[in-house]
């Protein structure tokens, strides 16, 4: 395949219209179509079935687009590593969520600054879930994650902390009054819908507001329009129109340092190991 056949085919699947995808591309339809026809013969599989009037993926094309996206995330970053790796003055980008570090941040930081190979680190702040990506396509060299909940797919990572989860809730809600709470107690409770995450709750249950991040959780929880588990640093520090109660059979959460699996640049392996050194100190 060639990454300019399968950015085309990529815009045609979000779009599911070949004028609106063209007009995106800023090329003419017709090498729109063409190009699509040509990326069908080349895998053999037809990937839309398309008419006058509607376009749909077949089962090839809705498989495409997610690895697609992965492949040309994977040629991006390449492009900017190579780049990157011949400027001895480039600095080390850092991408976390702004809150997300666990009070760890600082600690990193200066254990890395007292490495003789220390560079600049310029910090960037992602939203709650598209950190990983700026991994992916070169935005970023290291990242701050949260397993499981970050997508782990070609990165490698090491854990910093682990810590408990609990349940963010408003002080007159039914379970305010307990010391700890299950997961089942929560089972009729409305999440919030963090954006760009697919939905995955039971087919029954009600997804909350679309969130961005655990600022915007905290103010629908405080409107009483949803209840979140976060990891216990993210819902610090406490809200006074909040309660925090621990839910004694959630899953740990990990707070990772993640990096490509391909990076294998002196500067990222000197930051991972001031990292992990720092959150062993701590």
């Amino acid at each position: 395949m060639e990454t300019r056949e399968l950015e085309y085919f990529i815009a045609v699947a979000e779009e599911l219209h070949f004028g609106r995808a063209a007009a995106c591309l800023a090329i003419a339809q017709p090498a729109l179509s063409k190009a699509i026809r040509r990326l069908e013969s080349r895998l053999g599989v037809k990937l839309l079935e398309r008419s006058s009037r509607h376009v749909c993926l077949t089962p090839s094309g809705e498989a495409l687009p997610h690895h697609g996206r992965h492949a040309l995330n994977a040629v991006s970053a390449a492009a900017e590593k190579a780049r990157r790796a011949g400027d001895q003055q480039a600095h080390l980008r850092l991408v976390i969520k702004p809150g997300g570090d666990a009070n760890l941040l600082s600690g990193i930081l200066a254990a890395y600054a007292g490495r003789p190979d220390a560079r600049q680190v310029d910090i960037l702040f992602g939203g709650a879930t598209d950190r990983a990506d700026y991994l992916r396509d070169g935005r970023a060299d290291v990242a701050l994650l949260y397993a499981p909940f970050d997508d782990m797919t070609g990165l490698d990572h090491e854990t910093l902390t682990v810590e408990g989860r609990v349940a963010v809730l408003p002080p007159d809600h039914r379970l305010a009054s307990r010391p700890e709470i299950t997961l089942a107690d929560l089972a009729q409770e409305t999440p919030p819908r963090w954006k760009g995450v697919r939905w995955t709750g039971a087919p029954e249950a009600r997804p909350g507001p679309e969130v961005t991040d655990a600022v915007e959780a905290l103010q629908m929880i405080r409107l009483g329009r949803a209840v979140a588990i976060l990891p216990r640093s993210l819902a610090q520090p406490i809200h006074p129109d909040l309660v925090h109660r621990p839910v004694i059979d959630a899953p740990n959460s990990e707070l990772v340092l993640a990096w490509s699996q391909d990076d294998c640049r002196s500067m990222v392996t000197s930051f991972v190991a001031a990292a992990v050194d720092a959150s062993r100190a701590t």
